[in-house]
């Protein structure tokens, strides 16, 4: 059996005779004896602080394990200018950031107090939960102690650039908005891109820092806005209707601001600019009739401008809508007040807060002197009523050509309709018919021409 094991896996074959076990299957003579392996000799570990007893493994020197012999800062120079530049800008971009949170902290503390003496409610806090149950003169101390306490967070931050503030709650006035657009100093790419695009193109705006404040006067429709409380109709007794005034349009603007406001704004291409020897030579005003002018020029007005200097660029008050109407709901007259001056660069309003301070009390003047005469009315009803007529002639015009599409299509239906009537031959006449029509009125016109 062995010889054939052999034979199978190529084992070599011995010369000499297999020895026969006595009494023993001659197949398992290679079982016969049991192994006897030789020890093999054992070699001393060597000597090791590890308690476990494991060896280190043996690691031959090499550099990759040492960084800074493989690669050294002078491979790093795109990596350290990228670096370099990303902190310059978000440097920047702090520093800027606050800058102009700090300006406009410094405009609403030195307008706060005109805007709490003159509304109830400033910001957008709304009323507070201690003053909810108060009344009369409670009411009004308990909100003016809320306005002391909110402090800076009367104006709101809507963005690193824009900020806004809020005020209701006074006689003749439903509310009033404030917006404070301000440099983007925490980004001076755009700044700089922006400063080209004004210096090359006309269409470019100025860049600066600038407030713009915008009062919607009551004008007789307080119970349209304020909501009805129990006895509000008694209380208010004969005043229903006390602060309407006539609408107009009526300006002081900046000379260097005149020519873009009367671009960009309907309402002020309504007027006529003049000249008044009571204002400095820098400001003119915009009117449509001089006795407007009379009316609102007051020695107080013009006090605040001389104030406000080359900062003021303009106090609209209007009744009609900036863009120029299209439609006949657009033509619908909507009181508002407008102010706009730049702020300073050293944060000092003590000349700009009178002219803020008047603007929150002219509906008070409105009021009691903006009702004119009779031929003023007219006079200032003319160019409204002119757009207003072009408007409806524009409508008249497109529905004109609406009726004419839709006789169109009805003949063409119509045409239509009788050629499927038609057989063949019958379509071929009608169609023949129609082309010498074609002929003739063609043939016509040019000897209506000739």
């Amino acid at each position: 059996m062995a010889s054939v094991l052999n034979n199978i896996f190529g084992g070599k074959s011995s010369d000499a005779p297999e020895p026969v076990q006595a009494g023993g299957d001659p197949d398992f003579a290679d079982f016969s004896q049991a192994a006897d392996p030789s020890p093999r000799p054992i070699s001393p570990a060597p000597a090791s602080s590890d308690p476990f007893g494991a060896a280190p493994a043996a690691r031959p020197y090499t550099a990759w394990y040492r960084v800074h012999e493989r690669h050294s800062l002078s491979e790093f120079k795109a990596e350290g200018v990228i670096l370099s530049v990303i902190t310059v800008f978000l440097l920047l971009h702090l520093f800027g950031a606050r800058l102009n949170r700090n300006k406009a902290r410094q405009w609403i503390r030195a307008h706060s107090a005109a805007l709490s003496f003159e509304f109830a409610s400033v910001g957008f806090a709304g009323v507070p939960a201690a003053a909810a149950d108060k009344k009369g003169d409670e009411l009004l101390q308990a909100l003016a102690d809320s306005h002391v306490q909110q402090g800076d967070n009367l104006l709101k931050e809507n963005s690193l650039f824009e900020f806004a503030t809020y005020a209701t709650g006074r006689t003749n006035v439903a509310f009033v908005d404030v917006k404070l657009t301000l440099l983007k100093r925490f980004n001076p790419l755009v700044v700089l891109i922006e400063t080209a695009m004004a210096f090359f193109f006309d269409s470019g705006e100025q860049l600066q820092d600038s407030v713009e404040a915008v009062l919607y006067p009551f004008d007789g429709k307080e119970a349209l806005t304020v909501p009805g409380l129990p006895g509000a109709a008694e209380l208010r007794g004969n005043k229903e209707g006390k602060s309407a005034y006539d609408g107009f349009v009526w300006a002081i603007v900046h000379k260097e601001r005149m020519k873009q406001v009367r671009d960009d704004r309907y309402d002020v291409s309504l007027t006529v600019t003049k000249d008044n020897p009571k204002l400095p030579n820098w400001l003119t005003v915009m009117t449509e009739s001089a006795e407007i002018t009379e009316a609102l020029l007051t020695p107080e007005l013009i006090k605040a401008a001389e104030l406000t200097g080359d900062q003021f660029e303009y106090l609209i008050v209007t009744d009609q809508p900036i863009e120029k109407p299209k439609t006949l709901d657009e033509t619908t007259p909507r009181k508002r007040i407008f102010l706009k001056y730049r702020l300073p660069s050293n944060n000092e309003y003590t000349n700009l807060v009178p002219i803020f301070k008047y603007f929150l009390r002219l509906p008070d003047r409105l009021v009691q002197g903006a009702h004119w005469r009779p031929e003023v009315l007219r006079k200032v009803k003319a160019a409204r009523e002119a757009t207003i007529s072009q408007i409806k002639k524009v409508d008249e015009e497109k529905l004109a050509e609406e009726r004419a599409l839709e006789r169109e299509r009805a003949k063409k239906a119509k045409r239509d309709q009788e050629l499927k009537a038609l057989d063949a031959k019958a379509q071929k006449k009608y169609l023949e018919r129609e082309r010498e029509k074609e002929m003739k009125k063609s043939m016509k016109k040019q000897t209506m021409r000739a």
